[in-house]
């Protein structure tokens, strides 16, 4: 099979982690070997997130008061670079003999698009609630946000269009047996002119919207979306909520879901499954294969008996 695996950036750094190269490295080298599992049998084509460190980046320029700072859409080549460095390196050290590359890509999105005016997208780290304060009169002009018990840092986050290296990573994928990482933070957020000329925008792309579209255009099998959490919850985090094991689109949607959290993993989901008619799943990182198996994770497929939700304390045998 060929498979989309779209992995959060809260996988590679954990929530109140310190943002130490170190100790992305060491989540990086467990996330790779759970993808080599998946690559031992199938076509990979990894997509990460990038919002801690895009947000560290954009804290680590404005530090340095002799130049500008860097806007987003150039910090989030550099996480690119730097994340997709660090993957192909374990992924090669965790598959000896496979050829792993990693392709940085640009996305367009449109000018207009409403995200510009309502920022959504969490970036960098947290703070608790005795530190917004001085955060505001340090950054006047960012917009925070309550994530769960933190505060974050929340950015425009506009759906993307295109992927500009589509052909190249069809063709790349087409011809060899590679394991790709590619569209890295939802890939660098561009927009195209009258003129056709490309401009860098201040921006994060979701990253699982775009892995939806990089998963339709290279006609993937299935496409997964890992994180550091096991399954969709009815109500995350609450009392009586419920974790989903098999749904349909329908079905899931019913549910509203945080838009700057497990909103977008949600609707990509769906989508591509609408789109395509294959299987999506959403679940934890160190349970990829069993997801993949529909032993674990929330599978949303075409058809489920009955359109049924099914929870994780009641797993019937859906093929």
């Amino acid at each position: 099979m060929r498979i989309v695996v779209a992995l959060g950036g809260n996988a590679i750094l954990q929530r109140g982690e310190p943002l130490e190269c170190d100790v992305q490295r060491r989540n990086i080298q467990e996330a790779a070997r759970s993808i080599a599992r998946l690559a031992e049998h199938h076509q990979v084509v990894l997509n990460h997130g990038n919002g801690p460190q895009v947000g560290l980046l954009a804290l680590m320029s404005e530090a340095y008061k002799d130049v500008k700072a860097y806007p987003l859409d150039a910090l989030g080549a550099q996480t690119q670079g730097l994340i997709g460095f660090m993957f192909e390196q374990e992924l090669r050290n965790a598959m000896p003999g496979r050829e792993v590359c990693t392709l940085s890509t640009q996305t367009v999105v449109d000018p207009n698009d409403p995200a510009f005016e309502n920022p959504s997208k969490y970036v960098g780290p947290i703070y608790r609630e005795e530190m917004r304060a001085a955060v505001e009169a340090e950054h006047p002009d960012w917009v925070l946000r309550r994530d769960g018990n933190y505060w974050r840092r929340v950015v425009p986050s506009p759906k993307p269009i295109e992927i500009l290296e589509l052909a190249s990573l069809r063709n790349l994928i087409d011809k060899t047996d590679s394991t790709v990482i590619c569209g890295g933070g939802g890939g660098v957020p561009v927009t195209r002119g009258p003129d056709g000329v490309l401009h860098g925008v201040e921006a994060v792309i979701d990253k699982d919207r775009a892995s939806r579209l990089l998963a339709e255009g290279i006609d993937a099998d299935a496409f997964l979306i890992l994180s550091d959490v096991k399954a969709v919850a009815t109500d995350f985090g609450r009392p009586g909520s419920r974790d989903i094991h098999f749904a349909t689109p329908d079905a899931l949607e019913r549910f509203d879901f945080p838009p700057g959290s497990m909103g977008p993993k949600v609707e990509a989901v769906c989508q591509f499954v609408r789109q395509t008619g294959k299987v999506a799943a959403i679940g934890a990182l160190n349970q990829a294969a069993e997801i993949l198996e529909g032993k674990a994770g929330t599978i949303v497929k075409p058809d489920v008996p009955n359109d049924l939700i099914y929870y994780e304390d009641v797993l019937p045998s859906v093929a």
